[in-house]
């Protein structure tokens, strides 16, 4: 009995004596992953791991990039939706996946509720391409021969609701061409069939678009900017040849609803940071994308106006959601 109650005491004494352990310690605790929408090897890809490489070397702790491609993006979301939600799993979306996903595929989530914006990294045109039998060496050109094949010509995309997808619907729709949609799973096959002569059209980003313009397998038409790009100079956009809306996509850092605000702000703080600094600042200019420096409330901002746009263009494009 009596040394039941010293126990008992001892423990007590050690226990009152101890500093008290914080209820959460310091963000990150262990590795954080970075959960993309699309294969590896794209363009979101490349700048998820220039992004996790950044954070790594400031943070002091891994982060890692999970590719989980498929539903135009819902698999990606719906996988960091099921994570704990402490920081330590994060998005990294397109304009795609927040501000489109829900007019052009059914889903069980709303991405402007279910996430918490911090911050782009990099803003991306994309680039309309034909492939070398086409014949046709401008944009002009390009418009003149869908123009006398209506409806017998397949253009190739990324897959249906992708903005691979929706930049060239919008070109089409603007010109006034009949062209066939071909999804793909992914920017890669499409780009071999468009070598191959098996489709007529790709629209992609310049960093997918380079390494096929490098060898000439592939024809550079114009950029969907409302201005050339820097990445291209010496390639027009579209509306230097007819007046369409511009379509400029984005690539981004997200948490889930309900991560502590702490890891907001420090992830805030650290890649407005990395947008300033010149060695990322090369890094970006190299791959062909242009930086932004956006707080929160501002990419909230961005993400309204792009859901409102979108909506619209979609709604006129007649497009229905994908089950």
């Amino acid at each position: 009995m009596i040394g039941k109650f010293v126990t008992v005491t001892l423990a007590a004494v050690l226990a009152a004596g101890a500093p008290t352990a914080p209820a959460h310690a310091a963000w990150p605790e262990r590795t954080v992953t970075l959960v993309t929408p699309f294969a590896a090897g794209g363009i979101t890809d490349i700048l998820a791991r220039m992004t996790a490489e950044r954070l790594r070397s400031r943070l002091n702790q891994a982060f890692i990039v999970e590719p989980t491609p498929g539903a135009a993006g819902a698999l990606a979301a719906q996988r960091v939706l099921k994570a704990d939600r402490d920081g330590h799993t994060l998005f990294f979306a397109t304009l795609s996946q927040i501000a489109i996903l829900p007019m052009t595929n059914v889903i069980n989530f709303d991405p402007q509720k279910d996430f918490i914006p911090i911050s782009m990294i990099a803003t991306s045109p994309f680039v309309l391409t034909s492939g070398s039998s086409v014949p046709a060496k401008t944009l002009a050109e390009f418009i003149a021969h869908v123009k006398a094949n209506p409806g017998k010509l397949p253009f190739g995309s990324a897959g249906t609701g992708n903005l691979t997808h929706l930049s060239a619907a919008l070109f089409l729709k603007t010109a006034g061409l009949e062209m066939n949609h071909v999804p793909y799973r992914g920017i890669a096959p499409a780009f071999q069939d468009l070598v191959a002569g098996h489709i007529a059209m790709v629209s992609a980003s310049p960093v997918e678009v380079k390494p096929f313009a490098e060898n000439a397998s592939i024809k550079l038409l114009a950029v969907t900017s409302d201005k050339r790009s820097s990445a291209l100079p010496n390639l027009p956009s579209i509306s230097e040849t007819l007046k369409t809306p511009s379509v400029v996509t984005w690539n981004a850092v997200l948490a889930p609803a309900g991560t502590p605000q702490a890891v907001i702000d420090i992830l805030s703080r650290e890649i407005m940071a990395a947008e300033k600094d010149p060695a990322f600042l090369a890094q970006l200019e190299k791959i062909g994308v242009d930086p932004v420096v956006h707080t929160p409330a501002e990419f909230a901002k961005t993400i309204a106006e792009d859901a409102a746009r979108w909506r619209a263009i979609i709604t006129d494009l007649g497009l229905k959601q994908q089950q």
